[in-house]
């Protein structure tokens, strides 16, 4: 999952750098509130980290201007101000957690994987789509309970598929999420990476979970709502069949029934 982090402090973003890299987070860093809300407007990121050093509650207007362009991306603020009046206005600015700095690297860590998880719909950090299993905390894979060994790249365009599960994402989505607009390679990467997790995926049993939209890009299955559909659609089938026999009876020769 690719985070954005705005820091105009060298030290500090160092070491929260280094933090989101050890969980496996891509990072970039902006160094100013007018390149932040840029790169937020124009590239897919899962989550934003603002760490604010003001001890007033200026410094939250960025917040606003966020979410009066309809910028949903969930933000988190660290912040060395232990203050209600400040923290009440950041929330009510628009961010999703506060944070008191120094911090603690594990609970940001355990922060943020709680917030990307209930923004896409899961409260528990292990997903479960047919018999593959994620787990987002500790970005394994299994597959009837064996595990599937994806490398970095693979990892984080199978955990969009998931969160985003039902959902067609484009390849530039795919290139966004990976990438972030920085030393992006050419788009046919995501046919490549793609190509090679499908086939992982199925060497371990767990089926042909990834379609191609063509004109589009790439979508997750989920068995189950399949299932679901075809249980549904069989009564529907019968139910015509046999309204199509009646309307056939009906327009037969009468004379051929005597």
């Amino acid at each position: 999952m690719r985070i954005l982090l705005l820091e105009n402090n060298f030290t500090s973003s160092r070491t929260i750098f280094s933090a989101l890299t050890k969980a496996s987070f891509s990072v970039d860093i902006a160094q100013c509130d007018q390149e932040a809300i840029e790169l937020l407007r124009n590239y897919d990121y899962g989550l934003a980290i603002l760490h604010l050093q003001q001890p007033d509650i200026h410094g939250y207007e960025i917040l606003s201007t966020l979410r009066s362009l309809k910028l949903a991306t969930p933000v988190i603020v660290i912040s060395p101000v232990n203050n209600p009046e400040v923290k009440t206005k950041a929330f009510a600015a628009g961010a999703d957690d506060y944070i008191l700095d120094p911090f603690d690297a594990t609970e940001l860590t355990a922060r943020i994987q709680a917030i990307l998880r209930r923004v896409h719909g899961y409260a528990h950090p292990v997903a479960q789509i047919g018999d593959l299993t994620v787990n987002f905390n500790s970005h394994t894979v299994t597959v009837n309970n064996q595990p599937v060994h994806l490398t970095g790249k693979e990892f984080a365009i199978l955990e969009l598929l998931v969160l985003r599960k039902g959902i067609a994402q484009t390849k530039e989505t795919f290139l966004n999420h990976l990438y972030g607009g920085r030393d992006e390679p050419d788009i046919k990467i995501i046919d490549v990476f793609i190509c090679k997790l499908r086939k992982k995926l199925q060497a371990a049993g767990a089926g042909n979970l990834i379609s191609t939209v063509w004109g589009r890009g790439y979508i997750l299955n989920d068995p189950q709502a399949y299932e679901s559909m075809s249980a549904l659609s069989k009564p529907l089938e019968k139910s015509q069949s046999t309204s199509n026999r009646h309307a056939s009876r009906k327009h037969e020769d009468p004379l051929s029934l005597l």
